[in-house]
């Protein structure tokens, strides 16, 4: 057992997963893990697929609590966030204002522009003639990105015009904002968030353009390192900014939050995620793992999130 709470003043928990997003399978992947780390720790814990049960059956199941892992659309932009907070049912993670902005990367970089936190220039595409507008502004390469959509899911890099115009219109499939970011090369990383620290920073090495759905999730060649290697000031200072970077989203109880370094050295944020992957090749889990914190302890000490003192919904 546990022997940082009595696993029953938890309550019965909700482990919410699948969802109807495209993500859905790399959820029910992290459900399952999360949902054995809880109850292997003692924790009253049952599935949840939202694709097969209701939100009013939470009451039926008498549910005290639940551990959200729906990744994407209707599990981690709000909607689920502001359902539970309206059933008074406490959750792990951000709330509604932090799930909404941290999945909507245009608002998130209007956010982050307007806070002074470094992100790489952009230009929202709404029609085909936006496409010169951005070649002009931006100049190649860029990488094209549907706003709402999670795990690289939609990107594109685009090394010409006539790319921008392919990557645009698949991307534009997915029923959101498109953006076009400036591509920033460098070397890319990840920082963790757990509660009101961040966590050891990852390295992530592809052989692949970028970090793409295929290097996070299927490929062997993705590197990660942890330790980062970078010298421990600069990865404190790092984290900081990270962690600001999080919060200024309104995000809470756990994160990542992914940036790159330029060849100056120079820090430009990407995205944050609210409720990351929790798989075998997931980073939170690693960058964890290197303090100590088996995938049992985390998934406990992310479940604690959703107590009053620690974010979450309210109890």
């Amino acid at each position: 057992m546990n022997t940082l709470l009595n696993p029953a003043k938890f309550g019965k928990v909700a482990v919410a997963m699948g969802g109807i997003a495209a993500e859905r399978g790399i959820s029910l992947i992290s459900g399952k893990a999360v949902l054995n780390a809880l109850i292997a720790s003692g924790v009253n814990a049952v599935e949840f697929d939202t694709q097969k049960a209701t939100l009013a059956d939470l009451k039926t199941m008498a549910i005290d609590r639940v551990f959200n892992i729906i990744h994407g659309r209707g599990g981690e932009d709000g909607q689920l966030q502001g359902a539970l907070d309206m059933m008074a049912i406490p959750y792990t993670g951000s709330g509604v204002l932090g799930s909404a902005l941290g999945m909507d990367k245009l608002r998130t970089k209007l956010c982050w522009l307007g806070s002074d936190i470094p992100t790489p220039a952009w230009q929202l595409l709404d029609t085909e003639k936006d496409v010169a507008i951005c070649a002009k502004k931006l100049g190649f390469p860029v990488i094209v990105k549907p706003s709402l959509e999670g795990s690289s899911i939609g990107m594109a890099k685009a090394n010409d015009l006539e790319e921008l115009e392919l990557a645009f219109i698949n991307a534009a499939r997915f029923d959101c904002d498109v953006i076009a970011e400036q591509w920033v090369t460098g070397k890319e990383y990840t920082v963790a968030i757990l509660g009101d620290d961040a966590l050891p920073m990852i390295r992530l090495q592809t052989p692949n353009e970028f970090y793409d759905y295929d290097a996070k999730y299927e490929a062997n060649t993705t590197q990660y390192d942890c330790p980062c290697g970078l010298p421990s000031e600069t990865e404190k200072q790092l984290q900081a900014l990270a962690l600001n970077a999080f919060k200024t989203l309104g995000g809470t109880g756990w994160g990542r939050v992914d940036l790159m370094l330029d060849e100056a050295d120079q820090p430009w944020f990407l995205e944050i995620n609210t409720v990351p992957g929790m798989t075998g090749h997931s980073l939170v889990p690693m960058a964890a793992k290197q303090l100590g914190i088996n995938f049992n302890h985390l998934v406990w000490k992310i479940l604690e999130t959703s107590l009053p003192l620690n974010g979450g919904g309210d109890e």
